[in-house]
């Protein structure tokens, strides 16, 4: 009797909460080795060696690991230690970060074969192959583009706790026609979809099954309207008494009348539409291969804000070659003046294959040679600014995007936003030394010192509305930073080094 062999596919998510659609790709597409194939997720801050014990306790011939810029490290330590402990067991990896420039790699080297590209259905062969004893000659085997219609749908693969517990992924098409070059999507030749009677019916049958959290990975989900128009009716005829929260990726400047009626029929807390805007400078957007209107864009977002119940989740890249922070903060004010509820600033990183790189020696680009390869410097903003901008980034989720400080962040960021969060900013870093792990209500006694003593918010006034944040925060008792005797910010010394030294003596 043969005995079929074990495989097993894994990733390690950043957090629970995350569902890795690319592994239930892969099992949905393994054919006769379906059975035999069991998906097994992880959490990136878990230990290397409990995963790798894990692991090892299935008994499995092969694993294959999906590898993706959070988790890269973590994932090649779990890697080499299965390959000492078991060195029979073979080892697959793919995902975008070991697609392109991967040569030098470490994970590589430790791993039996590379799958570059959508593996969806090269995986299943390679599994075959090995299983048959006809191996591949080449350890690195590119996967071509799959036709979307040979590809099995992923969704059955959600379980009864995934869909209780975890977010939901779903993609009503691949690829991106754009090609803005920070995006591994600018890779692409064009967007491809997915036959739509036989998405919805996995759509209808995930709502079935319980599920009412869906986000859309696709990456311009209104490029085709007649098809956007499709999937939003199907959602908007099942709210009723139900709680659907539907989120998608919007391009900002292409929002036709249609679609706007569409989406104004969505009722409160049902729809976030994540916008890319990344700069507000046209020249930039040049430099970057960055189509888009900025007056269309901004009339879209006004709308949306005026005339629809969306949440909307706009996004602007620090780092982009050619801005400085003078005109990043003016892009940054023109958003918040138009009251969008979240601007994620992010960071630019130098993601492998991205032809960010081309600007690199005209704009003095230096990236972290390591994980997430974030922006160190430029020609226009130095590395001890960019750290500025990091710091100002984290405050800003912490504070504004948190959505703690509804109330006081209006008078926070006054007519000057970028100005007076930045302020904010650098007041905590050097009150604090830290970007993480405040206590809620530390949190809370810092702003209103800032607010007071930083801003110059009058007192009555900042008392008023930190106290409406604080009433809805959920923290027990009375506020301390204003009725007890709580040292909010700590002794100051000349410096944040200096602050951290004190602290191990």
């Amino acid at each position: 009797m043969n005995i079929m062999p074990k495989i097993i596919l894994t990733s390690l998510n950043a957090r629970y909460i995350h569902c890795a659609l690319g592994l239930r790709y892969l099992r949905a597409n393994m054919g006769t080795l379906l059975d035999e194939t069991v998906i097994q997720e992880y959490i990136v801050n878990s230990r290397p060696i409990d995963i790798a014990e894990d692991l090892l306790s299935t008994q499995a011939d092969i694993i294959g690991f999906g590898v993706y810029i959070w988790n890269l490290e973590q994932t090649c330590q779990v890697i080499k230690l299965i390959k000492t402990i078991r060195p029979e067991v073979t080892i697959i990896i793919g995902g975008p970060e070991v697609s392109y420039e991967f040569e030098l790699e470490e994970i590589v080297k430790q791993s039996d074969y590379l799958i570059t590209g959508q593996a969806d259905l090269v995986f299943a062969d390679l599994c075959q192959r090995i299983i048959a004893g006809h191996l591949p000659n080449d350890k690195v085997i590119q996967a071509p583009v799959p036709t979307l219609n040979a590809i099995q749908l992923p969704y059955a693969q959600y379980t009864d706790e995934d869909i209780r517990n975890r977010v939901i992924y779903v993609e009503a098409s691949r690829g991106c026609p754009f090609k803005c070059e920070f995006c591994l999507s600018a890779l692409d030749k064009t967007a491809w979809p997915f036959d739509i009677e036989l998405f919805l019916q996995a759509m209808q049958e995930l709502y079935l099954r319980g599920a009412r959290h869906f986000k859309f990975v696709d990456r311009t989900f209104n490029l085709k309207i007649d098809s956007s128009l499709r999937i939003m009716q199907f959602f908007l005829d099942k709210m009723g008494e139900n709680k659907l929260f539907l989120h998608f990726e919007l391009i900002p400047d292409h929002l036709p009348e249609k679609l706007k009626e569409m989406i104004a029929r969505f009722p409160p807390q049902s729809l976030q539409f994540e916008i890319g805007i990344q700069s507000m400078d046209p020249e930039v957007q040049k430099r970057i291969s960055r189509k888009q209107d900025a007056e269309r864009t901004m009339n879209n977002l006004c709308w949306l804000r005026d005339h629809s119940h969306a949440h909307i989740h706009a996004d602007l890249i620090v780092g982009l070659p050619g801005e400085d922070i003078k005109t990043f903060a003016r892009g940054f004010n023109q958003l918040a003046s138009m009251h969008v509820h979240e601007i994620q600033v992010g960071i630019l990183k130098r993601l492998k294959g991205t032809p960010i790189i081309r600007h690199t020696e005209a704009y003095g680009l230096r990236f972290n040679p390591d994980p997430p390869y974030n922006i160190l410097c430029n020609d226009l903003i130095n590395f001890e600014n960019m750290q500025r901008m990091v710091r100002f980034a984290r405050y800003w989720d912490m504070i504004a995007n948190s959505g703690r400080f509804s109330s006081s962040i209006e008078l926070i960021l006054g007519t000057t936003a970028f100005e007076n969060f930045m302020r904010l900013s650098d007041w905590l870093y050097q009150q604090t030394a830290q970007t993480h792990k405040f206590s809620l209500e530390r949190l809370f006694g810092l702003v209103y010192t800032a607010m007071t003593e930083i801003l110059s918010v009058d007192k009555e006034l900042a008392t008023q509305y930190i106290l409406r944040d604080f009433n809805r925060s959920g923290i027990k008792g009375a506020p301390k930073f204003l009725y007890g005797k709580q040292n909010t910010v700590g002794k100051r010394s000349a410096n944040p080094a200096q602050r951290q030294q004190q602290h191990t003596r």
